[in-house]
């Protein structure tokens, strides 16, 4: 999502590689780094778990390589336990909407950030800075950059390292954390005085009309901050205001007393103190506020560690996250291994064979990737919500980039991470309580980016799971708003792509949605993607009003649930909008990061009326080659992930299965280079971990899933809380035998396309009969 307008697509073919390493980045080592002069640093391998056979695949790179925004992924090299509330990353270049804090392309290293940005096409809120010098202290951002080699680099997902040449020496870098603790060391080799900076405010990059970055000179408001350098606690403390979306949900909307909160707590006492503003040093000042404001401290040692507690509710409440994560005393060590431990407990669930080192890169990397987001924002037993602009009770998420991860990633979550989705669920409905409405696009307060409103699905997914815990009365009641009451001023605003204080856009349009049947484009934006999207959203809100009792307004949602017809132009075969008088638009209207290609195909809750309209079985298969050998599927985006999945319905399974395996195999890899498109908060990977299994879930709403063809000849999970594991057996996949001759459930004849996540949840055990050659089975 760019600043003033959507993705576009990538400009470059994505590169499929074949190279025999598995990630260098996250290759495991051998515990030294060559300082060049043939000096070693040693480590006692805190970051190596040997019980962790999965994590050692995950590569912290993958996706993270290739000119931002569009060709990168959109990944970083974070280090955090899954779900963490601040990911620490190495920083190479400023971040801001549309750009990363870290880029394989660079060759210096500004420091360590503990970031917020929940996604590449989001901005940044509250976050920390430090970094580390020797000799005359640089707090200027562009001039304490300090090379680095690719070959001293180690990262994963618990442990950081590199070695920076500071000019009169080399320092040491070492990063770990918690969800709401960054944990560093610098070793300094050098006789020259080390120093450390804390930032406290920054110049904000944000996007212009023409999407190019601007600074101070194009009169950007800069956010404020104060910090405090106290010399006893041997701690700099204090708080910036930076939140880079204030330009989408305007400074007249929730969170006006936003501030990310910080304590940095050194294991050593500081010689020279002082601040600077600007990049101009003040020394032996030890207080601060105002813009593009640090504090530096210099020290005697030559071995310094700091822990940085942050929070988004106060600096004694960042001060407490640090005794409570990462109490005085802790090592370094073990504050990785805690880290590892976390990952390795969700990591390690997963088991295959038939698959080749760079495949379970792609495997096991993807499982890391869809256990980032929501990212928890409480802290303790509290937690501020920026829709009361104050600090309440309750367990709560951000980060909710519902438009991509309604698809398959809260699907991926609900067998992964059940622990999880009823208090993600019930933060939604906070947010429901506090703003009004369920969310679209959170951080921190509703960002009206995208369209429809997809909460509506991922409530009723629960609900079809058997998810408890969660109020689901009051959750019909956010559901039931969402599909009965369009927003604030709907007949006044065409809410534009990120237009600018406006009110929370939920279903914009649905005035004439529920009365002419479909969004008319010359009334709002995206018309097209919004009547296909509300019409998904009401097939949902059936399945959650049935769920609670209320059968009348179930019924009257399901019938609604077919205004996708509405917008079917029989006379170009495609899906069109149209305007308030009936009449049509124009095959390149009203689409959200799309077309009219892939919108044609976006009738997920009814794929068979779908194919009425197109003629039937032949002519919707027909269509689909079309749509693939044309060069229209772009799975860069995420309207197109289900597409592929379709020919099942239409009697030609073997079509699924051989665009299925051509997508896994074309649009990922194990290198920086391994997505096609941005990850947009797990859902790519998600795509890839379920088409692996060999199934998708082309429906979500309903809680199933549609076969396609398995990855390897075995998989297996162990869910969390299952009686027994989830196993998949498809002996010959690794040869490429991709096609299905037979399926069976717990040793018994399955016929059906379809898998019920009741089927599955609890364990199962599912083998797929594989041949070279096209079969019968699903027709």
């Amino acid at each position: 999502m760019f600043f003033t307008g959507r993705r576009a697509p990538p400009q470059a073919k994505f590169q499929k590689l074949t190279a025999e390493d598995l990630h260098p980045q996250s290759a495991e080592i051998e515990g030294h780094w060559d300082f060049g002069d043939g000096r070693k640093r040693t480590t006692d391998k805190a970051f190596l778990d040997p019980e962790s056979e999965a994590l050692k695949w995950v590569n912290v790179m993958l996706g993270n390589d290739g000119p931002e925004p569009d060709l990168s992924g959109g990944m970083i090299p974070a280090v955090a336990p899954p779900f963490g509330m601040t990911r620490w990353t190495p920083q190479t270049r400023q971040n801001f909407v549309s750009m990363c804090p870290y880029n394989q392309t660079d060759t210096k290293l500004h420091g360590f950030l503990g970031t917020h940005q929940p996604a590449i096409w989001m901005g940044e809120s509250g976050p920390s800075q430090i970094s580390a010098g020797l000799g005359a202290v640089v707090t200027d951002f562009d001039k304490r950059g300090l090379p680095f080699q690719r070959s001293t680099e180690y990262a994963s997902a618990n442990y950081y390292t590199n070695v920076l040449d500071a000019g009169v020496g080399d320092i040491f870098a070492e990063m770990t954390a918690t969800s709401r603790v960054g944990h560093l060391r610098f070793t300094f080799e050098s006789d020259a005085a080390p120093h450390i900076v804390v930032q406290a405010s920054r110049e904000s990059i944000v996007i212009n009309q023409e999407n190019t970055p601007f600074r101070k000179t194009d009169n950007v408001t800069f956010p404020d901050g104060e910090i405090t350098i106290d010399r006893k606690r041997r701690e700099v403390f204090g708080w910036n205001d930076e939140r880079q979306d204030r330009i989408l949900v305007g400074d007249d909307l929730p969170a006006k007393s936003f501030k990310g909160y910080f304590v940095a707590r050194f294991s050593e006492p500081f010689e020279d103190v002082g601040i600077s503003r600007y990049g101009e040093l003040e020394p032996g000042v030890t207080t601060g506020t105002g813009k593009v404001l640090a504090g530096y401290v210099t020290f005697s040692s030559k071995k310094v560690e700091v822990r940085v507690g942050v929070s988004f509710i106060s600096i004694e409440q960042a001060r407490r996250n640090i005794n409570l994560e990462i109490p005085d005393g802790q090592t370094l060590e073990t504050t990785s291994r805690q880290t590892r431990s976390a990952w390795s407990d969700k990591l390690d669930r997963l088991t295959v064979s038939g698959a080749t080192p760079q495949n379970r890169t792609v495997l096991f990397s993807s499982f890391a990737h869809t256990l980032v987001y929501p990212y928890e924002i409480s802290e303790d037993t509290s937690y501020y919500s920026g829709y009361v602009d104050e600090v309440v009770k309750g367990t709560s998420y951000s980060g909710y980039s519902i438009w991509d991860t309604f698809r398959a990633e809260t699907a991926w979550l609900l067998f992964l991470a059940p622990e999880r989705v009823g208090g993600m669920i019930s933060s939604m409905l906070q947010d429901y309580q506090q703003g009004g409405w369920l969310p679209m696009w959170k951080n921190l307060v509703e960002t009206n980016i995208m369209v429809g409103t997809h909460s509506d699905v991922i409530i009723a997914q629960a609900m079809q799971a058997g998810v408890r815990d969660f109020d689901w009365r009051e959750a019909w009641e956010a559901v039931k708003k969402d599909a009965y009451q369009p927003p604030d001023r709907d007949t006044e605003l065409r809410f534009e792509d990120r237009e600018e204080h406006t009110p929370q856009e939920v279903r914009a349009g649905l005035t004439e949605y529920m009365e002419l049947g479909y969004v008319a484009d010359d009334l709002h934006s995206e018309s097209g993607s919004r009547t296909l999207d509300y019409a998904y959203d009401d097939w949902a809100a059936s399945i959650v009003a049935r769920h609670v009792g209320h059968h009348e307004d179930a019924e009257k949602l399901l019938e609604r649930s077919k205004s996708y017809h509405n917008i079917w132009n029989a006379e170009t075969g495609f899906m069109e909008a149209k305007r308030s008088d009936g009449t049509w638009a124009g095959e390149k209207a009203g689409w959200t990061e799309g077309d009219h290609w892939a919108y044609s195909l976006t009738v997920m809750h009814d794929v068979p009326g779908l194919i009425g309209l197109m003629g039937g079985n032949k002519s919707f298969v027909q269509f689909l080659d079309r749509h693939f050998d044309g060069g229209h599927n772009l799975h860069t985006n995420e309207p197109s992930h289900h597409i592929p999945y379709l020919y099942m319905y239409a009697g030609a399974p073997h079509k699924t299965q051989e665009r299925v395996l051509h997508v896994g195999q074309n649009d990922y890899n194990h290198t920086a280079l391994g997505l096609s498109g941005n990850e947009d908060c797990g859902q790519m990977s998600a795509w890839y971990l379920f088409s692996a299994l060999g199934f998708y879930p082309v429906d979500p709403a309903s809680a199933t899933y549609v076969i396609g063809t398995p990855f390897f000849d075995n998989i297996t999970l162990q869910l969390p809380g299952a009686s027994r594991p989830l196993s998949i057996h498809a002996k010959g996949a690794s040869d490429r035998s991709k096609y299905i001759k037979s399926v069976t459930i717990d040793g018994k004849q399955h016929d059906s396309i379809f898998i019920t996540h009741e089927q599955i949840k609890n364990g199962a055990d599912i083998v797929f009969e594989m041949d070279a050659t096209p079969q019968v089975w699903g027709f």
